[in-house]
């Protein structure tokens, strides 16, 4: 054999033993890369801008589990060329994620959208509290365009009956939403649950879908017993028809802005509010609270009773005693006064 092959054999058998180390060194790295999991369980990163590299740090170990995977995702984020400020967003991360997959996701700005709850809230302070925790804008965006005139009324609505356009539920949003895009799906979502069938529901009762939310709003501050529900609203609605005055305690709560109260006595009732309907018959101008879908609905499916009058349980179990006349309501109201005097509750 000549010398020449002799070195080409050499040449060869170096050359596939330096490939051979190689690959036994380059194969566990690209595993790891493109094939190891990261994430062992579905989760949520949440990107904001203008990371510095100790925010970066601290998203992904909120997200991925072993701390030595971190730096494989980092370096590729690196790679594919990853910019906070450009890819703000939240984006759902699924068990078995490999590290080249979670840098893909996140440099790509692929956002998924985010399940966004706000339910049992009174005001729209609470509501706007709510939502933007779960959300990239701020609580005072919100509520600033919550407090403005000319976006109510875009939206169809008035301060005062605007609380009546959020309908308690949970709903998918991106979480970099705006505030007014937000408020577009609210009024969306409002149509869709009103025309139809519930707003031919209300028209029954000579209702409006506003006026049922305002009706609903007072039955909820009465009763958190979804049973009585319906009684309440029918005990209302019997008032309403008459001419008879409300007389509904939350209202007097709500005009003096203290839901808190425990007695009304009568002090309180000579406030001088459209929302105090011992003094102002009819429905007040608009909710007294964001009322729930349970409380719409029961004002909408309500069956129609003889009550006109209703007091608090003396066994303060939350629910009433319903009465057809004064004489027999104030003998239940006695049973409950005394009952707050034997508590010593003013």
């Amino acid at each position: 054999m000549s010398n020449v092959n002799k070195g080409i054999k050499i040449f060869a058998w170096i050359t596939g033993g330096l490939i051979l180390i190689l690959a036994c060194l380059f194969i566990p790295v690209m595993k790891s890369y493109l094939y190891d999991p990261v994430i062992t369980e579905q989760t949520v990163c949440y990107v904001y801008p203008k990371w510095n590299d100790v925010q970066l740090d601290s998203a992904l170990h909120s997200v991925i589990p072993d701390e030595n995977s971190i730096p494989r995702v980092k370096r590729l984020l690196s790679f594919y060329k990853f910019d906070s400020n450009v890819r703000v967003g939240a984006y759902r991360l699924h068990a078995g994620m490999t590290a080249r997959q979670m840098a893909l996701k996140l440099s790509r700005g692929s956002q998924s959208p985010i399940r966004v709850t706000f339910n049992n809230v009174r005001t729209l302070e609470q509501l706007a509290e709510r939502v933007s925790g779960q959300l990239f804008f701020s609580k005072e965006e919100l509520l600033a365009l919550l407090y403005n005139d000319s976006v109510c009324a875009d939206l169809g609505f008035t301060k005062a009956t605007l609380p009546a356009l959020f309908l308690p539920d949970t709903y998918e949003f991106y979480w970099t939403v705006t505030p007014e895009s937000f408020l577009q799906k609210m009024k969306r979502e409002y149509r869709i649950y009103w025309e139809g069938k519930r707003e031919q529901q209300a028209k029954r009762w000579g209702l409006t879908p506003v006026e049922v939310a305002t009706l609903a709003s007072i039955v909820e501050e009465e009763t958190n017993k979804r049973d009585e529900m319906g009684k309440v609203a029918g005990l209302y609605m019997n008032r309403l028809r008459k001419g008879m005055p409300l007389q509904a305690d939350p209202t007097v709560k709500f005009a003096h802005g203290d839901f808190s109260l425990k007695r009304i006595l009568n002090v309180h009732l000579t406030i001088e509010s459209p929302y105090n309907t011992y003094r102002v018959t009819g429905l007040p101008p608009g909710p007294i609270r964001i009322p729930s879908k349970q409380a719409i609905n029961a004002v909408l499916t309500h069956t129609p009773n003889g009550y006109f009058y209703m007091c608090a349980k003396e066994d303060f179990s939350g629910y009433h005693n319903f009465a057809v006349t004064l004489a027999e309501h104030q003998r239940n109201a006695i049973r409950y006064q005394q009952a707050l005097n034997r508590l010593g509750i003013r």
